[in-house]
């Protein structure tokens, strides 16, 4: 079969740009590496068969124009463009627009992106395909705050008020009483519409203590949708993932191959294509659907461990057009995965750190990785995201996965600027962490009473 494309333009930077080069050196794909001013001189943009400098620092004028992205692809002759997470990547028009230059877009369809992206509509794809939703508002919220008064009660309180574009831990609310509800609907439409320039907002029943667990699929254009496994994400702060593992622990196998099915067959309905994670929210023994990410996740890498497959190769494949030689029965999961974000911040205050790194020491040994673009010397810069690396190690089981996580952390040297690696140190300390299943509270509430010591 005749390919789509040989040349790839990698619309992102830092590790995912580099991690995205390497799967296309093993198709024999050519690469395009973008890059701001700032990170001209980063070690993988001289990996690439091409690097175009695409403007300035800030995210805006570089690595979030269209324009900008479309005229590098025209001038270098790549035929697709691979977005990788955050940026573009879940931008249906800049879908839209790649495809409607003739090129490739290495993820789903842009009518995919749209419908998963507005949470009213995906809670609604949800429900039709049989996978288990927060019990909350049928459709966009109505302007009366007496309407919605109504609806809250009959769900019950504590309600959520979330917004139909919102996502990365923004646009939500929770309301406890009935009188807080007015002012709640007000500032969260204001944030909405300034944020994601759409005012809808809908109401889920807030879920007091539960984890977060994720479902990682892998769907092609040819009738094939797989679940490759579970994910457990629920050491958060701010809404923002810090650690992650697979499996998700003390959860019945049975129970999430049923939601792993239905998440499959969501895929089938939408007509998905590429890769893509099912969010949940896990409470005494059921699961709550709250959203679908429409691209690749940092935390694949957990799911790569234990399931033996290059998931960022697999997406390009199916982008190819290539059929999966897979079937769900080919899915096979061994061993527990964690993976440990290096972010590039004090780890008592978590104010970003940039500057010049003057010691960069990596871990080594079996079942040990590190995802990271950056090498001694580097600078890191204060435009972009405080992620410099991703710590992940395999075991056999879950205690062997937290104590090679230990003593790879033990190993991990960084100086010059200030990192998270004292706050991953501790973490793995904690009695809680590692009995297994805590709550997306417990890290916030761990760090609350050290504050208050």
């Amino acid at each position: 079969m005749t390919r789509r494309f040989d040349k790839v333009l990698i619309a992102n930077r830092g590790e995912i740009a580099l991690r995205i080069l390497r799967a296309c050196r093993l198709l024999d794909l050519e690469t395009v590496v973008v890059h701001s001013e700032a990170d001209r001189a980063a070690g993988y943009v001289g990996l690439a068969d091409q690097a175009v400098c695409i403007g300035p620092p800030p995210a805006a004028r570089s690595y979030l124009n269209p324009a900008a992205l479309l005229l590098a692809a025209e001038a270098t002759g790549a035929q697709a463009i691979h977005p990788g997470y955050g940026f573009l990547s879940e931008d249906a028009a800049f879908a839209e627009r790649v495809e409607a230059c003739g090129l490739t877009f290495i993820g789903p369809s842009a009518a995919s992106i749209r419908t998963m992206g507005d949470k009213i509509a995906a809670k609604r794809a949800m429900q039709a395909a049989g996978v288990p939703c927060v019990p909350g508002s049928e459709g966009a919220l109505p302007d009366d705050a007496a309407a919605v008064g109504r609806i809250a009660a009959t769900v019950g309180y504590p309600v959520m008020i979330k917004a139909a574009g919102g996502g990365g831990g923004r646009g939500m609310r929770v309301v406890r009483f009935a009188s807080e509800l007015a002012d709640a609907l007000a500032i969260t439409r204001a944030e909405a519409r300034r944020a994601f320039a759409n005012p809808d907002l809908y109401l889920e029943k807030f879920l007091e203590r539960p984890r977060h667990v994720e479902i990682q699929v892998l769907c092609d254009a040819h009738g094939t949708e797989l679940w490759l496994g579970d994910r457990d994400c629920s050491l958060q702060r701010r809404n923002q993932k810090v650690v992650e593992e697979a499996p998700a622990p003390g959860i019945d196998r049975d129970l999430i191959a049923r939601i792993g099915e239905r998440c499959a067959e969501a895929c089938r309905q939408l007509g998905y294509r590429g890769v893509g994670t099912f969010e949940f929210l896990y409470e005494d023994g059921a699961f709550f659907f709250i959203e679908m990410n429409t691209r690749l996740q940092v935390e694949h890498t957990v799911t790569e461990m234990t399931g033996g497959l290059d998931i960022v190769q697999k997406q390009i494949e199916v982008a190819l057009g290539e059929k999966l030689a897979l079937t769900q029965a080919d899915v096979t999961l061994s061993g527990h995965a964690i993976e440990c974000r290096i972010n590039a911040e004090d780890p008592v205050s978590f104010a970003p750190s940039a500057g010049r790194i003057t010691r960069w020491d990596l871990p080594g040994g079996p079942g040990v990785r590190v995802d990271s673009h950056i090498t001694c010397g580097d600078v890191v810069s204060p435009h972009y995201d405080s992620l410099i690396a991703k710590l992940v190690v395999h075991g056999a089981d879950r205690r062997d996965a937290l104590e090679r996580a230990r003593a790879a952390l033990s190993e991990m040297k960084v100086e010059g600027i200030s990192t998270n690696i004292p706050l991953h140190r501790d973490i793995l300390q904690d009695d809680a962490f590692r009995a297994g299943g805590v709550t997306i509270h417990h890290l916030e509430e761990r760090l609350a009473q050290g504050r208050a010591r």
